[in-house]
């Protein structure tokens, strides 16, 4: 762990100081460092990884603080682009990389069998053939050949910044053939990606059990596929047949430790337990301010031509203080209340589900939902302001794959439960309510793996409040900010701010889940506000060319004018 050093006082000068060392933070940093530029990176936890890290949570178990299974990175390109292999992460694939039970456990005959996902397609179609019938089966591969290019568009917008040319140079392949004919009507694709996640899945399958299933995995990213434009969300599952998710040997926290090896190979440093406390500014010359680095809570000032604000939207705006723009200050981006409720168990035995064996259960998300209308209740209770009546978990053991993560004997599953409020409309206090709600989730699972109650030793509970507290996490959104339509894209986290630049206040960048593509470990957002800071840089030379070359024509011409 790095600290602060015994001259923490002292002014340091670096080329970019980056706010946070999240993995967005990290991405951006290692970007930016690979380009030759001198980067250092202020947290002010004492642990890395912002909501990518891992712990020694009980003794020789080791229990993730925040993500465990990712995706959209292994879609990004950035951990080849990077080299993190080199660097030390190994990723264990998720695959299978889904299971739902069936809806009476140990029943035969359609809808009586559990469904495994697989990055095997034809395997995956024969598991739908078995539990729904050969119809969804056949509807199932056609989906997929479908929505594989369109969600692969969908992952190449999530690489560029959100504006019309880049969604045009990710979309356009889709309706523009070589012979220029659109291959689809331009109204179709809008209606399928605009449209909900339900109705996508109402047009293309019978099995509601198969619905319930995409709709659980589609929903993880928060608004319920009842929303307009979740249908994407619901698609993503076709690109997990290139690529399944994948879990760090060690735990997530793996990501965020390779990132830092890579970072400190090119000269960068992070420093843990000192993070920002001020944004340092100056005098533009102009009547406003610029950026000229950070002042942190261990009082060292760290000058730099740029900061990039890896950090929340709202922790950014009170970094700024008096200097936040318009654009910064008035931004008030919807952050929810609050998302989902962890509990992290330590268990003497991986989750068992009747009729389906663990290597086919255990790989994966075990998304423990068989009707669409638990899903709906649980989010309509959420919107009420209360704890969902009958809650619905995902749960994950890569204990079960990885055996570096605890003891022979002993295993780590996380239960994921959705759409808990931050704030309960009767005022609830959450430390009160935490151990009951914890071992309403421990029953929700125990319903389809019976016995994994009587498994548990230890509960480890991540309230929305306590997530807050934690992982900084403001209502417990691990979104930061609501991923609903109106707040994606050029949307994120306002239009003002979508460019990963404050207006008004040069010199500042901003990355993370409040910038597009929104949250989930991708890394999309710090590559990206690297290449704008990069090419500002890149920028700045040609300017002061340009200005040269006009003062000296300037000058050439007075000098030529009869006096």
């Amino acid at each position: 762990m790095s600290t602060p050093s015994p001259d923490a006082r002292v002014d340091v000068r670096v080329d970019v100081a980056v706010i946070g060392s999240g993995h967005n933070g990290l991405v951006a940093a290692c970007y930016l460092a690979r380009a030759g530029l001198s980067v250092e990176v202020v947290e002010s936890d004492a642990v890395l990884g912002g909501a990518v890290s891992t712990v020694e949570r009980w003794p020789g178990v080791l229990v993730d603080r925040g993500s465990s299974a990712h995706v959209i990175i292994r879609q990004s390109g950035i951990v080849e682009e990077l080299d993190l292999a080199r660097h030390g992460l190994r990723y264990i694939d998720c695959d299978p990389w889904g299971f739902a039970p069936a809806p009476s456990p140990g029943t035969d005959g359609p809808d009586g069998r559990p469904l495994v996902f697989s990055v095997d397609l034809d395997a995956t179609c024969a598991s739908i053939a078995d539990a729904c019938g050969p119809e969804d089966a056949a509807a199932y591969r056609r989906f997929v050949e479908v929505w594989g290019p369109r969600s692969r568009a969908v992952a190449a917008s999530f690489r560029r910044r959100p504006n019309p040319a880049g969604l045009l140079r990710s979309f356009w392949p889709l309706g523009a053939p070589a012979d220029g004919r659109p291959r689809t009507p331009g109204g179709e694709l809008a209606v399928d990606f605009l449209g909900s996640g339900d109705a996508l899945l109402d047009r293309w399958f019978g099995s509601e059990r198969l619905k319930a299933a995409l709709a659980w995995f589609g929903a993880q990213s928060g608004p319920p596929m009842s929303e307009p434009g979740t249908a994407a969300m619901v698609a993503w599952s076709a690109l997990l047949h290139d690529v399944p998710p994948g879990h760090p040997v060690g735990g997530s926290g793996g990501l965020t430790a390779a990132l830092r090896r890579r970072l400190e190979s090119d000269g960068g440093r992070v420093v843990l337990g000192d993070g920002a406390a001020e944004l340092l500014t100056e005098d533009d010359g102009a009547g406003g301010r610029r950026v000229t680095g950070v002042r942190t809570t261990g009082g060292r000032r760290v000058r730099a031509d740029a900061v990039v604000a890896a950090c929340h939207v709202d922790a950014t705006r009170r970094l700024a203080g008096a200097a936040a723009p318009p654009a910064l200050a008035d931004a008030d981006p919807p952050l929810g209340n609050g998302f989902g409720l962890v509990v992290r168990a330590l268990t003497d035995a991986p989750p068992s589900y009747p009729g389906v064996a663990p290597e086919q259960a255990l790989q994966g998300l075990q998304l423990l939902c068989t009707d669409r209308a638990e899903l709906a209740s649980a989010h309509g209770d959420w919107s009420a302001g209360r704890l969902p009546r009958s809650p619905v978990p995902l749960a994950m053991c890569f204990s079960a794959s990885d055996d570096t993560l605890a003891p022979p004997g002993q295993h780590v599953v996380t239960i994921w439960g959705q759409w808990y409020p931050y704030e309960l409309a009767d005022g609830a206090d959450w430390d009160a309510l935490a151990e009951a709600e914890a071992q309403r989730l421990v029953a929700a699972v125990d319903r389809y793996a019976p016995g994994f109650a009587a498994s548990v030793q230890e509960l480890y509970i991540q309230t929305p409040l306590r997530l807050e507290q934690e992982l900084s996490l403001l209502r417990g959104n691990v979104m930061h900010v609501e991923m609903g339509l109106a707040s994606m894209f050029a949307f994120r986290p306002t239009p003002a701010l979508s460019g990963y630049t404050v207006p008004g206040l040069p010199g500042l960048y901003l990355a993370g889940a409040s910038t597009h593509p929104g949250g989930g470990v991708s890394g999309n957002s710090g590559r990206t506000s690297a290449r704008v800071l990069l090419a500002d840089r890149r920028g700045l030379p040609r300017a002061r060319a340009a200005a040269g070359r006009t003062l000296r024509r300037t000058v050439a011409r007075l000098r030529r004018a009869p006096s």
